[in-house]
């Protein structure tokens, strides 16, 4: 064989190697009721925040933290913990998109992206806001 068909060879497989591992570690979309089926795997969960029920936020105790509950589509509650700040606005959101896993009962989350009322867009925008957790705790 051509050194340039082993190179080839080479960067294709290479190429495939990097398309799988990216395939298999991307979050999928789920709801509780799955993502509880699969514990420590990543998931995204689609679904509203139950405004009935309190946001548990203290700041002075740990900034890094806070918890909600959230209904899926399904219409499954579950509380959800991040360990990160409070978005901004975060009771006017109309849809939260979760990305994390279950632990026991609950979800911990390591992203949430929130769609927010149209009235505070500027139009230009989709409406989306996203957070990461803290990295650090």
């Amino acid at each position: 064989m051509k050194k340039t068909h082993i190179i080839a060879i080479i960067l294709i497989a290479v190429a495939i190697g990097a398309i799988i591992s990216m395939v298999s570690d991307a979050a999928t979309y789920a709801d509780f009721e799955t993502a509880e089926k699969f514990p420590g795997k990543e998931f995204q969960v689609v679904g509203q925040l139950n405004k009935d029920k309190d946001i548990i936020y203290d700041p002075e105790v740990n900034a890094n933290q806070f918890s909600f509950f959230m209904v899926d589509n399904n219409g499954l509650e579950r509380k959800v913990v991040f360990n990160g700040t409070k978005p901004q606005d975060f009771e006017r959101s109309e849809q939260v998109v979760i990305t994390g896993h279950t632990e026991g009962a609950e979800f911990t989350a390591e992203k949430i992206l929130m769609k927010c009322p149209s009235k505070y867009n500027d139009g230009h925008s989709d409406g989306l806001t996203e957070i990461t957790a803290d990295q650090n705790s």
